[in-house]
């Protein structure tokens, strides 16, 4: 198991409100969480930097081992977190109104624990069929669930950046918690929606099947998405369930 990340400010930003870490618990299992800050100048930075070290720090004095403690570890953790940031946010003004999305994994050998609230993503590669393990909480994603507009015109839509969840607005944090399977040539990529805006998933596909190292690609999609535009912050993270892979 390799994992691999990278964080850029993008090309029209002036903060880099993304936040991105991995951590190893007390058992050597890992967790690795991305957050995209909503808020500007209303902290977007703080909710999101919030989010992945409190549950990095908590992760870190545990022993959990099995998917199933993942799950209900993370529920309690999410839960929490949400109730921080609403907390800080109401104590600071120059705070008030920040929430941050939040994609994270739980990785064992065999599977992973896959939580996620906002628009930042989690995809899946194997046997060269790369899909998208978690969905959208986003205007434009309940617009075609509903059938009013394609994914093509979701692409272009003027209210593509508006999401509908997220951690710090609400008491009531609705996330996704998901299991799936993982066998040995698997890629995970989390990322935040300055890669996916910027680098269609045909040619992030092309990037993790290619002979980089995991670390490489990661700067890749990098390069790539601040080729394109780089309109947003950008990160992206890879773990790659490759037995003897280089970096």
């Amino acid at each position: 198991m390799k994992v691999a990340y990278r964080t850029s400010i993008g090309k029209q930003r002036n903060d880099n409100e993304d936040y991105v870490d991995v951590y190893t618990n007390l058992a050597g299992q890992h967790l690795a969480i991305i957050a995209d800050g909503i808020g500007g100048h209303q902290g977007g930075d703080v909710a999101s930097a919030m989010a992945v070290s409190h549950l990095g720090h908590e992760f870190e004095q545990t022993t959990l081992t099995t998917s199933a403690a993942a799950r209900t570890w993370i529920t309690g953790e999410i839960t929490a977190e949400n109730q921080s940031i609403i907390d800080k946010s109401n104590q600071f003004a120059d705070l008030n109104g920040m929430g941050t999305t939040l994609v994270a994994a739980l990785y064992f050998t065999e599977e992973v624990v896959i939580a996620n609230i906002g628009d930042s993503r989690a995809y899946l590669l194997r046997d060269r069929q790369f899909r998208q393990l978690t969905e959208d909480h986003s205007l434009v994603n309940e617009l075609v669930k509903r059938g009013e507009i394609t994914k093509q015109a979701a692409q272009h839509h003027p209210q593509k950046n508006v999401i509908i969840r997220s951690l710090g607005i609400s008491t009531d944090a609705r996330f996704d918690l998901k299991t799936y399977p993982l066998v040995t040539g698997d890629q995970l990529l989390l990322c935040t929606d300055g890669l996916t805006n910027m680098v269609s998933d045909e040619d992030i596909q092309a990037i993790l099947l290619s002979e980089r190292t995991t670390a490489e690609k990661c700067d890749r999609l990098i390069e790539m998405a601040n080729a394109a535009g780089g309109l947003d912050n950008i990160t992206v993270l890879i773990i790659a369930n490759h037995d003897g892979e280089v970096g």
